[in-house]
């Protein structure tokens, strides 16, 4: 059974950095998206199953990090400069690929999802 857990989220001044981890059962093409109340789920950032590849929302672009440790199976994302509006649940999710190259930014295209981590930035 594919499992994927987030951790690390919480409360934080703006300016300030957290770091999520999501622990997954196998090794999978990544995506970090979130939700904020009464908005629709975003794409945050993605990165490829080999290779590091990586992409990134606008929004984050500079401030975000993506990053993975094929020994352990999990995937960072490693937050600086948080601001109020970055304020959301953030899931990760994992796409079974055999390409290694290739990252995903559509939530759609993805097979699993974490239960979800709340990050909330004070001003």
């Amino acid at each position: 059974q594919v499992q994927l857990v987030e951790s690390g989220g919480g409360l934080v001044q703006a300016g300030g950095s957290l770091r999520l981890s999501c622990a997954a059962s196998g090794s999978y093409a990544m995506g970090w998206f979130r939700q904020a109340p009464g908005k629709e789920r975003e794409f945050v950032a993605t990165i490829s199953r080999s290779y590091g590849r990586t992409n990134y929302a606008d929004s984050v672009k500079g401030r975000f990090t993506i990053s993975r440790d094929h020994a352990k199976n999990t995937v960072y994302l490693q937050m600086n400069s948080l601001k109020p509006e970055d304020t959301a649940v953030y899931y990760c999710a994992g796409k079974v690929v055999l390409n290694l190259f290739d990252y995903y930014t559509e939530d759609r295209e993805y097979d699993y999802w974490g239960q979800g981590t709340q990050v909330t930035v004070s001003s």
